[in-house]
């Protein structure tokens, strides 16, 4: 009898042992190196303006250097009116792949905004998502709109995905 205790005993500590040691996590790091290459991405959301909500949705093409440049093309509808637009900017990456962007959007050469988002880099930097933070319009006016917007980008280049 006290053997079959004994080992109903150390059969439940050895199942309780192994039912209670935590997997060990392998935290990951982002760098600018790391997150660098080229990828695509969709946009949606709405420009919040005095008449309304007006939607917004965009795809483009982002190329992401190691030095924290960004430079893009999008085409995009806002309100159901379309445009091609190239962008210039920069951004930073966080040790914990959060960050920022800066971009400027032009139409035909001129600036027509721009935007900062805060954006989180995921699936050991093959994904991009983001939110945006503020959309400014260009001097004279210098308005901010307000806009609910997001973004989901994944890399498009099978040798940045190594």
């Amino acid at each position: 009898m006290k053997r079959s205790t004994l080992l109903r005993f150390c059969g439940a500590f050895l199942l309780a042992v192994l039912m209670g040691t935590p997997a060990v996590a392998h935290t990951r790091s982002c760098s600018l190196s790391d997150t660098a290459g080229k990828y695509g991405f969709t946009l949606t959301g709405v420009v919040l303006l005095g008449t309304g909500p007006v939607p917004i949705a965009a795809v483009g093409r982002a190329v992401l250097d190691d030095s924290g440049n960004v430079t893009g093309t999008e085409s995009r509808s806002v309100g159901g009116g379309f445009a091609d637009e190239t962008f210039t900017g920069t951004y930073t990456v966080n040790p914990d792949c959060t960050g920022t962007t800066t971009l400027n959007f032009y139409e035909s050469g001129k600036l027509v905004r721009t935007s900062i988002l805060s954006i989180i880099f995921d699936d050991h930097e093959r994904e991009i998502r983001m939110v945006q933070k503020s959309l400014q319009l260009p001097p004279p006016s210098g308005a901010f709109l307000p806009v609910v917007i997001t973004v989901e980008a994944r890399r498009i280049s099978a040798e940045d995905d190594e």
